[in-house]
């Protein structure tokens, strides 16, 4: 009982401070998404401390990573010529080139594990400000009128999936996903997450003037199996690290990863889904 009220309080604040930081105004959720992000880079980075194989420079790794992101979200906010963005694709061959030095067993599984730490995580939380961004615009030229967020709609929907699947699994479930990784995984439940994914599009689209049913149920449709992918590879990572949770920053929820698994890999889909409607169908 102790560890589900743990739990809830803890999904609570989450939710209210990522929520509420999107709703208010763009610099209040670039803020918090880069807090989750620069948590989120200090954990994966450390998830291979303890393994006898990869030996990364994960302050080097760290600070690659929060200055192509930084750089990023700079050029994005015009705080800097967006040129300057195309900087950070250097910045990953250089960060690759400090193995050189450092002499280890296995330099080349470094350095792809670096990139791909790059890949899997300044990816996602740049394109989740690049949605924020979006949004200002949108609701300027609303003036005023009903319309919901594209990126709060983004996380409701993943977690709608999430929550559905597991529920529906509960009930229904019989037929294993993948259970070599994740154990507790039906179709029947995915496929639950899904439909009701596609629902929440439709409520969402009630909310906004913009006549974006359509919108909002393919963003359903296309975030229900790639959020169900992203918990699977993080769930294949810790498994193979031999791991329960990414951290243990968040009580009864485990690390920044385990809250945003899903949307780490939902998010590229849906952010090019978004792009794509906004500004060559709408």
């Amino acid at each position: 009982m102790r560890n589900l009220l743990t739990r809830g309080l803890t999904g609570a604040v989450f939710v209210t401070l990522l929520m509420g930081s999107i709703l208010w105004v763009e610099l209040s959720a670039t803020l918090v998404l880069s807090l989750f992000f620069v948590l989120g880079v200090f954990e994966f980075y450390s998830l291979f401390d303890q393994h006898e194989q990869i030996k990364l420079n994960k302050y080097i790794n760290i600070s690659f990573a929060l200055s192509v992101y930084t750089l990023l979200i700079l050029a994005l906010n015009d705080l800097i010529p967006s040129i300057f963005a195309l900087t950070t694709v250097p910045l990953v061959f250089i960060m690759n080139t400090t193995e050189l030095w450092r002499k280890q067993k296995n330099p080349i599984l470094n350095m792809a594990l670096g990139t791909f730490g790059l890949v899997y995580l300044v990816a996602p939380f740049f394109l989740m400000s690049y949605l924020n961004h979006i949004d200002q615009y949108v609701i300027t030229a609303m003036k005023g009128k009903p319309y919901f967020p594209i990126l709060a709609g983004f996380f409701v929907l993943v977690w709608t999936n999430d929550t559905f699947a597991y529920l529906t699994g509960m009930m229904l479930g019989k037929r294993k996903l993948f259970e070599r990784i994740s154990p507790k995984k039906t179709w029947e439940g995915t496929i639950g997450g899904a439909v009701f994914a596609i629902l929440g599009g439709y409520l969402i689209s009630l909310f906004t003037e913009t006549n974006d049913l359509v919108f909002w149920l393919v963003g359903g449709a296309l975030i229900a199996p790639f959020a169900t992918v992203g918990d699977l590879l993080e769930s294949q990572i810790k498994r193979s690290l031999g791991i329960k949770d990414s951290g243990n920053i968040l009580p009864g929820h485990g690390g920044i990863l385990d809250r945003f698994d899903a949307a780490l890999f939902a998010i590229p889909i849906f952010a090019s889904w978004a792009h794509f409607y906004i500004y060559y169908l709408n």
